[in-house]
């Protein structure tokens, strides 16, 4: 598709990008702890490591990797919550050489071993938490080397050891466990900082992620990141940003776990890049917690997703917050919806835009300019070096305006699924563009809009009913804090809509609901089936889950 959308892109930020001069991530990291050497980095439940500190850790941490024999494209397996140890492991595995296999905590036995085994990971990092997961499947695994911390131990004496006893004794969420031969993260560093490190090469084509995703179809599949691939996203991001930030004066709000690709690469590495402090928030669902670490520091950024904006927004002491500092919000993940965007900057004063990508992008892949005023819908312009093409069933490009698959090619595309060449051809067309298995279209302006995943589409009577506009049309309802749409069996028009609703104001009844869905959708979009609930199920970044209100349903 012609870059039709050229003459719209925001001031400053360049057509192209060119990272010849970023051998790997290393790199990257290692010009940011120099020039940001004594700012700080991370903090974690009051706890603050600089970057000076932040790089003697990751150092200890990869010779403790070579110590243990790994080398250059081994896999490390890291299974933490947004504590201080996971950024100190995450780049002690890259400077060793290391490809980082991000684990969600909450995945279940079956899930890890099967990633674990997936990956051929031979050495983990994992919380305590969930210790007792790993013993389970460790047997049927690579895993060699086993380092368990706890959420208190890099907090450092009595600050440490209150939140391992409430942790441990009072909220009890330590199942017992046994992992003969695991040490310490302390024991880890002290045995890396005695071995020393040797500095690894690197090029921008090495493995740097693992990164698993569902994808479209299928089980849970590798994304092969390069450190190109993410070089690239990272330059892509950071020009896209830097016209609107300050080197070494921001303050981000890191609420999004960082082993998921959006925080990983957002906040946690273009953040990185300008020297800004990332506030690490643990359990992002404890949403009374946040508000209340969120209210002692002058936040300057904040990423999530809708249903954490949401959240927020519904919490009373939310609106207290002093946001004169605030100046961006980015929402991704999962598509935005009008009325929460409205509130929000009604609350906040700043509005919420949109970005757009996935696993396999890196995942920036259209990002909205971040010196507009108002929410508009879309889900942002395509980034520097990177196309859009919208597509139909059979791979031809569809007129603008016109609904269809969007396709992505970039060099923040990722290199395939690991070990999946099949699926790998699957997903990707002749010309290299990568189908995203999104539906959506292109205005006259060049903004991308998405509609909603091609399989949650559902056909009522053979007409296209995506869940995205019906969700928006329900939560404009005053007395509905949360909501999802599905697609059910219907002997008369093949599908109906199905909604599931969790209510802010419990008079709110199935009839006011309909009524409601009446006056703002076309007759064939408006909900058939309504069902009440106090929640719904969601993923680790607070995706609701569709598939599981589906086979529920």
């Amino acid at each position: 598709m012609e870059k039709i959308w050229l003459q719209s892109y925001p001031k400053g930020v360049p057509a192209e990008i060119d990272i010849d001069h970023i051998p790997s991530l290393v790199a990257l990291f290692d010009k940011a702890c120099k020039t940001f050497a004594d700012k700080v980095a991370y903090i974690s439940m009051g706890r603050e490591i600089t970057y000076r500190q932040l790089d003697a850790e990751a150092s200890e941490f990869a010779g403790w990797l070579q110590a243990k024999g790994l080398k250059k494209g081994d896999r490390v397996a890291l299974m933490m919550p947004n504590i201080l140890q996971y950024p100190v492991a995450l780049f002690g595995t890259l400077r060793a050489g290391c490809v980082v296999v991000n684990c969600n905590p909450l995945y279940t036995p079956r899930e890890l071993e099967h990633q674990l085994k997936d990956s051929g990971a031979t050495a983990i990092v994992i919380v305590e938490n969930f210790a007792h997961t790993l013993q389970q499947v460790i047997a049927h695994t690579a895993i060699k080397h086993v380092i368990v911390t706890s959420m208190g131990e890099r907090l450092g004496g009595l600050k440490g050891a209150i939140v391992n006893f409430v942790v441990r004794r009072v909220k009890k969420m330590v199942p017992a466990w046994h992992l003969a031969g695991s040490i310490s993260f302390k024991t880890a560093l002290a045995q890396g900082r005695k071995q020393g490190f040797k500095p690894v090469p690197l090029e921008q084509g090495d493995l740097a992620f693992l990164q698993y995703t569902g994808g479209t179809t299928g089980v849970s599949k590798g994304a092969m990141l390069t450190h190109a691939n993410i070089a690239s996203n990272v330059t892509q991001a950071y020009n896209w940003i830097k016209p609107v930030v300050r080197e070494g004066e921001e303050m981000i709000i890191t609420a999004l776990p960082l082993y998921h690709i959006f925080a990983l690469t957002a906040n946690c590495l273009t953040f990185l890049m300008i020297g800004a402090r990332n506030l690490l928030i643990a359990n992002p669902r404890d949403i009374p917690g946040f508000v209340k670490e969120w209210r002692k520091y002058p936040v300057t950024v904040v990423t999530g997703v809708n249903t954490l904006f949401n959240a927020l927004l519904n919490n009373a002491e939310f609106g207290k917050l002093d946001f004169s500092t605030m100046r961006v919000t980015l929402g991704g993940g999962m598509a935005v919806q009008g009325p929460v965007a409205e509130r929000w900057r009604k609350v906040t004063g700043v509005p919420l835009l949109q970005a757009y990508g996935l696993t396999e992008t890196s995942p920036a892949a259209t990002i909205n300019p971040l010196d507009m005023h108002e929410f508009n819908g879309a889900i942002g312009l395509p980034i520097s070096s990177t196309d859009v093409s919208i597509r139909d069933d059979y791979g031809a490009e569809v007129p603008q305006g016109q609904v269809g698959e969007i396709c992505i090619k970039g060099p923040q595309v990722m290199k395939g699924y690991w070990q999946r060449p099949e699926e790998t051809a699957n997903v990707f067309h002749p010309d290299g563009f990568l189908r995203t298995g999104d539906m959506g279209y292109v205005d006259k302006l060049g903004f991308v809009f998405l509609v909603d995943r091609k399989k949650d589409m559902i056909l009522v009577s053979g007409f296209n009913v995506y869940p995205n506009e019906v969700e928006e049309a329900v939560a404009m309802h005053p007395g509905v804090s949360d909501v999802a749409a599905i697609g059910v069996p219907d002997e008369h028009s093949g599908e109906a809509v199905k909604i599931f609703v969790v209510r802010k104001d419990p008079a709110v009844n199935e009839q006011m609901l309909i009524a409601h869905c009446r006056s703002v959708l076309t007759g064939y979009k408006v909900p058939k089936h309504i069902e009440f609930r106090d929640d719904l199920p969601r993923t680790n970044v607070g995706k609701i889950l569709r598939r599981a209100l589906k086979e529920g349903a």
